[in-house]
């Protein structure tokens, strides 16, 4: 399969995974919704990893540093934004989604002091954070439960800003392949979801087909296969490329929440989703590679 049509499947599963959240939330507990991803995915990816032959870490230091990856990563971030769905919409808990690398560019240049603060990285910033008003919409009288489910989505933007940097200082040196830290980091998740879901949440009285369906497709696409197409996109791409998935994701998201889900799009959603991406492509230098790509006059037809 080329690496194009990978890219656009990823971005389909990651943009539909917001619509299965909310499914999941019909007659399961958020933490439930959490914990049945993990286990399930973790199932997927330590099939792949068996057939494969991979190693697992052995050290107590790796096991760790996954540990803490999977809180940032996938327990915390991921009940945070199944939460949130259940006092917003999935169209505005994928856009939260999107701010990722805003935060992401936040904590590098705190926590990483070879990483300059250019002017272009702070405007970027700037920006992006104006968006971030934007989409929470002061002016709009923003309190309650809209509140809450706005917050818990932009803690869980945030456990991504802080986890990508974490990943890169003690995770990316580890000798092992990708496929197999991303099953130890999934199998950390479910374990500690297995320990937290019993002791906050009871076990339904009904659950529905269709939650059970929208959790397995969860836990077997969105956190299992998904990451196997990361990591083609990774090598037969590259980095900056794989990473453009970011400017995907709430696109899809919200075509699905108005398609599926039948839910309304207020205007200052998609504008402050328009000007957080603008931040980031500014802070990223994505802008300036576009203006200095740009043909001259003289090369126009």
């Amino acid at each position: 399969m080329p690496w194009q049509a990978q890219f656009s499947l990823l971005s389909l599963i990651w943009g539909l995974s917001f619509v299965l959240m909310k499914v999941g939330n019909e007659t399961l507990d958020p933490i439930q919704v959490s914990f049945g991803r993990m286990v399930v995915g973790s199932v997927v990816l330590g099939a792949i990893v068996v057939v494969r032959r991979e190693s697992l870490p052995r050290t107590r230091r790796a096991w760790v540093h996954l540990l803490i990856v999977s809180a940032l990563f996938n327990s915390v971030p991921m009940t945070l934004y199944a939460w949130s769905e259940t006092r917003v919409s999935s169209i505005v808990a994928g856009i939260w989604n999107g701010t990722t690398p805003l935060f992401v560019l936040l904590v590098v240049l705190i926590a990483f002091p070879e990483e300059r603060p250019t002017r272009g990285r702070v405007a970027g910033l700037l920006v992006g954070f104006a968006g971030v008003i934007v989409v929470l919409g002061p002016w709009s009288n923003l309190g309650g439960q809209s509140l809450w489910g706005n917050l818990a989505g932009l803690a869980a933007a945030m456990c991504y800003g802080l986890g990508y940097p974490y990943m890169r200082r003690h995770v990316t040196s580890l000798e092992h392949s990708g496929l197999a830290l991303s099953f130890a980091q999934i199998a950390c998740a479910a374990v500690c979801l297995a320990v937290f879901t019993p002791l906050t949440t009871d076990l339904p009285s009904h659950v529905s087909t269709r939650s059970l369906l929208a959790v397995a497709a969860l836990g077997a696409l969105g956190t299992g296969f998904a990451y196997v197409l990361q990591y083609a996109v990774l090598r037969a791409a590259g980095t900056t490329t794989a990473s453009t998935v970011t400017y995907v994701i709430p696109v899809v998201s919200t075509v699905a929440g108005i398609a599926l889900l039948g839910e309304h799009l207020r205007w200052n959603e998609p504008l402050g989703a328009a000007v957080v991406l603008a931040g980031i492509a500014l802070g990223q230098g994505r802008l300036r590679y576009l203006r200095a790509a740009r043909p001259s006059s003289a090369d126009s037809p």
